[in-house]
């Protein structure tokens, strides 16, 4: 069991969405994604930043527990209310069941999201982000903090990472027990506090 972490610099219910009973991992982030060590069982943990003015509080964590194809996580129907609606609500805008490719030609298709253009045109630069990504990370064992963020308790601030950039942690297995103990010792699964960026809605 390993633990990948990094700096979270905005936090908009996108990536992650833990919306609708998972927390997914579709779009950013795509050397997590597409890391040959990530494994079913592994965390992905989210740290806060200097630009949230949060650092070394923890924004989430989940548990790896699927590992899916663009193309799956769109036909899945378990994950049809993570598709976006740009003029929804906050949970909608910020869907991101966004990519799939045409049965055709096998092109890439970005849905009209949070991740596109004006007017719903593509964005290049995202989608080629995103879908180098590889696979959408699924998990129902989560805890998803935004704005309620807990400060990491000083014996497991090793695994907050120093840059942006994300570190995959082969810590010893006693360190990352003594974090998913602490996660399960204090806190249930689920969401316990809105995005952080939510606010700039309002």
């Amino acid at each position: 069991m390993n633990i990948f972490s990094y700096k979270v610099e905005h936090d908009l219910g996108l990536a992650p969405n833990p919306f609708h009973n998972f927390c997914t991992l579709a779009v950013c982030k795509s050397s997590i994604r597409r890391n040959r060590n990530l494994s079913i069982g592994d965390w992905v943990i989210g740290t806060g930043s200097e630009a949230l003015g949060n650092t070394n509080h923890l924004i989430y964590a989940m548990k790896v527990e699927e590992k899916l194809t663009f193309n799956e996580y769109w036909e899945d129907e378990r994950f049809e209310s993570k598709k976006p609606i740009i003029e929804g609500s906050l949970v909608k805008i910020y869907g991101d069941n966004i990519y799939h490719q045409d049965a055709n030609n096998e092109e890439w298709i970005q849905e009209d999201s949070a991740h596109s253009l004006d007017q719903g045109l593509t964005n290049e630069d995202h989608l080629k982000r995103d879908t180098g990504g590889k696979y959408v990370l699924v998990s129902q064992e989560f805890y998803y903090f935004g704005e309620n963020a807990p400060k990491v308790p000083e014996d497991l601030i090793e695994l907050c990472p120093k840059s942006r950039d994300m570190e995959y942690l082969n810590r010893s297995q006693g360190v990352v027990e003594a974090f998913v103990k602490w996660l399960k010792d204090n806190h249930k699964t689920g969401i316990h506090g809105d995005p952080i960026n939510w606010k700039d809605h309002y």
